[in-house]
Protein backbone atom coordinates (compact mmCIF):
# COMPACT_ATOMS: atom_id res chain seq x y z
CA UNK A 1 0.00 0.00 0.00
CA UNK A 2 1.38 3.39 -1.00
CA UNK A 3 0.41 6.27 1.25
CA UNK A 4 -0.62 9.30 -0.82
CA UNK A 5 -1.01 12.65 0.92
CA UNK A 6 -0.79 14.71 -2.25
CA UNK A 7 -2.13 18.22 -1.78
CA UNK A 8 -2.81 17.79 1.94
CA UNK A 9 -1.61 20.38 4.42
CA UNK A 10 -0.02 18.71 7.44
CA UNK A 11 1.03 20.76 10.47
CA UNK A 12 3.68 19.04 12.59
CA UNK A 13 4.64 20.31 16.04
CA UNK A 14 7.97 19.44 17.66
CA UNK A 15 9.44 19.50 14.16
CA UNK A 16 13.00 20.62 14.89
CA UNK A 17 14.53 17.24 15.61
CA UNK A 18 14.07 13.53 16.08
CA UNK A 19 10.58 12.11 15.65
CA UNK A 20 9.00 15.41 14.61
CA UNK A 21 11.59 16.03 11.89
CA UNK A 22 11.20 12.46 10.62
CA UNK A 23 7.42 12.93 10.43
CA UNK A 24 7.89 16.14 8.42
CA UNK A 25 10.08 14.32 5.92
CA UNK A 26 7.83 11.26 5.55
CA UNK A 27 4.59 13.16 5.05
CA UNK A 28 6.40 15.45 2.63
CA UNK A 29 7.66 12.41 0.70
CA UNK A 30 4.03 11.24 0.55
CA UNK A 31 3.09 14.49 -1.20
CA UNK A 32 1.92 16.72 1.64
CA UNK A 33 2.58 20.40 2.11
CA UNK A 34 4.20 20.64 5.54
CA UNK A 35 4.00 23.37 8.16
CA UNK A 36 6.77 22.72 10.68
CA UNK A 37 6.26 24.17 14.17
CA UNK A 38 8.75 24.29 17.03
CA UNK A 39 10.14 26.58 19.71
CA UNK A 40 13.61 25.90 18.23
CA UNK A 41 13.72 27.94 15.03
CA UNK A 42 17.37 27.12 14.34
CA UNK A 43 16.67 23.41 14.63
CA UNK A 44 14.10 23.61 11.84
CA UNK A 45 16.64 25.09 9.40
CA UNK A 46 17.58 21.62 8.17
CA UNK A 47 14.03 20.98 6.95
CA UNK A 48 13.70 21.83 3.27
CA UNK A 49 10.55 22.61 1.32
CA UNK A 50 8.41 23.29 4.40
CA UNK A 51 7.06 26.45 6.00
CA UNK A 52 8.66 27.05 9.39
CA UNK A 53 6.82 28.55 12.35
CA UNK A 54 8.36 29.33 15.73
CA UNK A 55 6.19 29.08 18.85
CA UNK A 56 6.08 27.98 22.49
CA UNK A 57 3.01 25.76 22.32
CA UNK A 58 2.56 25.42 26.07
CA UNK A 59 0.79 28.78 25.96
CA UNK A 60 -2.77 28.82 24.60
CA UNK A 61 -2.33 32.25 23.05
CA UNK A 62 0.93 31.29 21.36
CA UNK A 63 -0.48 28.00 20.09
CA UNK A 64 -3.54 29.71 18.62
CA UNK A 65 -1.39 32.43 17.07
CA UNK A 66 0.93 30.02 15.30
CA UNK A 67 -1.95 27.89 14.03
CA UNK A 68 -3.53 31.08 12.64
CA UNK A 69 -0.19 31.78 10.96
CA UNK A 70 -0.22 28.34 9.35
CA UNK A 71 -3.81 28.84 8.17
CA UNK A 72 -2.94 32.24 6.72
CA UNK A 73 -0.06 30.72 4.74
CA UNK A 74 -1.63 27.44 3.63
CA UNK A 75 -5.36 28.14 3.71
CA UNK A 76 -6.29 25.08 5.75
CA UNK A 77 -4.95 22.29 7.94
CA UNK A 78 -5.92 18.80 6.81
CA UNK A 79 -3.88 16.97 9.44
CA UNK A 80 -2.35 18.04 12.73
CA UNK A 81 0.45 15.94 14.20
CA UNK A 82 1.19 16.81 17.83
CA UNK A 83 4.77 15.63 18.25
CA UNK A 84 5.96 18.37 20.62
CA UNK A 85 6.77 17.08 24.09
CA UNK A 86 9.51 15.01 25.62
CA UNK A 87 11.20 15.15 29.00
CA UNK A 88 12.58 18.68 28.79
CA UNK A 89 16.07 17.53 29.76
CA UNK A 90 14.91 15.88 32.96
CA UNK A 91 15.97 12.47 34.26
CA UNK A 92 14.40 10.17 36.80
CA UNK A 93 14.64 11.34 40.43
CA UNK A 94 12.95 10.39 43.71
CA UNK A 95 9.54 11.96 44.24
CA UNK A 96 10.92 14.08 47.09
CA UNK A 97 13.22 15.90 44.64
CA UNK A 98 10.58 17.04 42.14
CA UNK A 99 10.01 20.80 41.91
CA UNK A 100 6.71 22.37 40.87
CA UNK A 101 8.25 24.02 37.81
CA UNK A 102 9.70 20.71 36.62
CA UNK A 103 6.30 19.04 36.92
CA UNK A 104 4.45 21.78 35.05
CA UNK A 105 7.07 22.10 32.29
CA UNK A 106 6.51 18.52 31.17
CA UNK A 107 2.72 18.85 31.26
CA UNK A 108 2.86 22.09 29.26
CA UNK A 109 5.02 20.50 26.56
CA UNK A 110 3.18 17.19 26.27
CA UNK A 111 -0.48 17.87 27.10
CA UNK A 112 -1.18 21.60 26.95
CA UNK A 113 0.49 21.97 23.55
CA UNK A 114 -1.63 19.21 22.00
CA UNK A 115 -4.84 20.58 23.53
CA UNK A 116 -4.35 24.16 22.37
CA UNK A 117 -3.21 23.20 18.86
CA UNK A 118 -6.16 20.83 18.44
CA UNK A 119 -8.49 23.52 19.73
CA UNK A 120 -7.20 25.93 17.10
CA UNK A 121 -7.25 23.43 14.22
CA UNK A 122 -10.62 21.81 14.92
CA UNK A 123 -12.96 24.58 13.68
CA UNK A 124 -11.56 24.50 10.15
CA UNK A 125 -11.67 20.72 10.07
CA UNK A 126 -15.26 20.77 11.28
CA UNK A 127 -16.21 23.26 8.57
CA UNK A 128 -14.80 20.95 5.87
CA UNK A 129 -16.26 17.81 7.46
CA UNK A 130 -12.93 16.00 7.62
CA UNK A 131 -9.55 16.06 9.30
CA UNK A 132 -6.87 14.05 11.02
CA UNK A 133 -5.29 14.66 14.41
CA UNK A 134 -2.44 12.39 15.52
CA UNK A 135 -0.78 12.75 18.90
CA UNK A 136 2.57 11.24 19.84
CA UNK A 137 2.11 9.64 23.23
CA UNK A 138 4.41 6.90 24.53
CA UNK A 139 4.57 3.48 26.04
CA UNK A 140 4.80 5.61 29.19
CA UNK A 141 1.18 6.58 28.56
CA UNK A 142 0.13 2.94 28.86
CA UNK A 143 2.31 1.68 31.70
CA UNK A 144 4.97 3.07 34.09
CA UNK A 145 7.72 4.97 32.32
CA UNK A 146 11.20 3.52 31.82
CA UNK A 147 12.50 7.07 32.31
CA UNK A 148 11.41 7.07 35.95
CA UNK A 149 10.08 10.61 35.44
CA UNK A 150 6.78 10.92 37.29
CA UNK A 151 5.53 13.92 35.31
CA UNK A 152 6.35 12.29 31.97
CA UNK A 153 4.37 9.13 32.74
CA UNK A 154 1.48 11.20 34.08
CA UNK A 155 1.47 13.59 31.11
CA UNK A 156 1.55 10.81 28.54
CA UNK A 157 -1.34 9.05 30.28
CA UNK A 158 -3.20 12.37 30.14
CA UNK A 159 -2.41 12.74 26.44
CA UNK A 160 -3.88 9.31 25.73
CA UNK A 161 -7.02 10.39 27.60
CA UNK A 162 -7.19 13.64 25.63
CA UNK A 163 -6.80 11.72 22.36
CA UNK A 164 -9.70 9.40 23.16
CA UNK A 165 -11.92 12.22 24.37
CA UNK A 166 -11.31 14.31 21.25
CA UNK A 167 -12.01 11.26 19.08
CA UNK A 168 -15.44 10.98 20.69
CA UNK A 169 -16.17 14.70 20.33
CA UNK A 170 -14.85 15.24 16.82
CA UNK A 171 -15.81 11.95 15.16
CA UNK A 172 -19.30 13.15 14.13
CA UNK A 173 -17.59 15.93 12.16
CA UNK A 174 -15.50 13.52 10.09
CA UNK A 175 -12.34 14.06 12.13
CA UNK A 176 -10.29 11.11 13.33
CA UNK A 177 -8.08 11.43 16.41
CA UNK A 178 -5.49 8.76 17.16
CA UNK A 179 -2.19 8.40 18.95
CA UNK A 180 1.10 6.70 18.19
CA UNK A 181 2.83 5.37 21.31
CA UNK A 182 6.55 4.91 20.62
CA UNK A 183 8.75 2.57 22.55
CA UNK A 184 12.26 3.72 23.42
CA UNK A 185 13.61 5.81 20.54
CA UNK A 186 16.87 7.72 20.74
CA UNK A 187 15.80 10.74 18.77
CA UNK A 188 17.37 13.79 20.40
CA UNK A 189 19.89 14.82 23.09
CA UNK A 190 17.36 14.29 25.90
CA UNK A 191 16.62 10.69 24.96
CA UNK A 192 20.33 10.01 24.41
CA UNK A 193 20.95 11.36 27.93
CA UNK A 194 18.28 9.06 29.35
CA UNK A 195 19.75 6.02 27.59
CA UNK A 196 23.26 6.78 28.83
CA UNK A 197 21.95 7.25 32.38
CA UNK A 198 20.54 3.70 32.36
CA UNK A 199 23.99 2.08 32.36
CA UNK A 200 24.95 -1.17 30.63
CA UNK A 201 22.91 -3.56 32.77
CA UNK A 202 19.66 -1.65 32.46
CA UNK A 203 20.22 -1.04 28.76
CA UNK A 204 20.48 -4.79 28.26
CA UNK A 205 17.31 -5.33 30.29
CA UNK A 206 15.44 -2.85 28.11
CA UNK A 207 16.62 -4.51 24.90
CA UNK A 208 15.80 -7.95 26.26
CA UNK A 209 12.25 -6.73 26.86
CA UNK A 210 11.78 -5.78 23.20
CA UNK A 211 10.80 -8.61 20.87
CA UNK A 212 12.83 -7.12 18.01
CA UNK A 213 15.87 -6.62 20.28
CA UNK A 214 16.56 -3.10 19.06
CA UNK A 215 15.58 0.45 19.95
CA UNK A 216 13.25 2.35 17.69
CA UNK A 217 14.16 4.83 14.98
CA UNK A 218 12.33 8.11 14.34
CA UNK A 219 11.37 6.75 10.93
CA UNK A 220 9.51 3.85 12.57
CA UNK A 221 7.22 6.34 14.30
CA UNK A 222 6.87 8.56 11.25
CA UNK A 223 5.63 5.64 9.14
CA UNK A 224 2.78 4.98 11.58
CA UNK A 225 1.84 8.66 11.64
CA UNK A 226 1.80 8.79 7.85
CA UNK A 227 -0.68 5.90 7.77
CA UNK A 228 -2.98 7.43 10.39
CA UNK A 229 -2.98 10.75 8.49
CA UNK A 230 -4.03 9.05 5.26
CA UNK A 231 -7.33 7.98 3.71
CA UNK A 232 -6.40 4.37 4.50
CA UNK A 233 -7.14 5.13 8.16
CA UNK A 234 -10.43 6.95 7.66
CA UNK A 235 -12.40 4.55 9.91
CA UNK A 236 -9.80 4.32 12.65
CA UNK A 237 -10.29 6.71 15.56
CA UNK A 238 -9.74 6.83 19.29
CA UNK A 239 -6.92 4.30 19.01
CA UNK A 240 -3.43 4.14 20.46
CA UNK A 241 -1.00 2.37 18.14
CA UNK A 242 2.03 1.03 20.00
CA UNK A 243 5.14 1.19 17.81
CA UNK A 244 7.65 -0.40 20.13
CA UNK A 245 9.19 -3.45 18.49
CA UNK A 246 7.00 -5.71 20.60
CA UNK A 247 6.91 -5.29 24.36
CA UNK A 248 7.54 -8.31 26.55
Amino acid sequence: MRIDLSGRVVAVTGAAQGIGAAICRQVQDAGAHVAAIDIDAAGMAALEGVSRHEADLGSRDAAHAVMAEVLAEHGRIDALVCSAGGVRGQVGRPIEDIAEDDWHAIFAANVDAAMWCAQAAAPGMKARGQGRIVTISSGAGLRPSLTGIQAYASAKHALVGLTRQLALELGPHGITVNSVAPGFVISNPSTAKQWEAFGAARQKAVLDGIHMRRLGRPEDIAAAVCFLASDAAEWISGQVLSVDGGHA
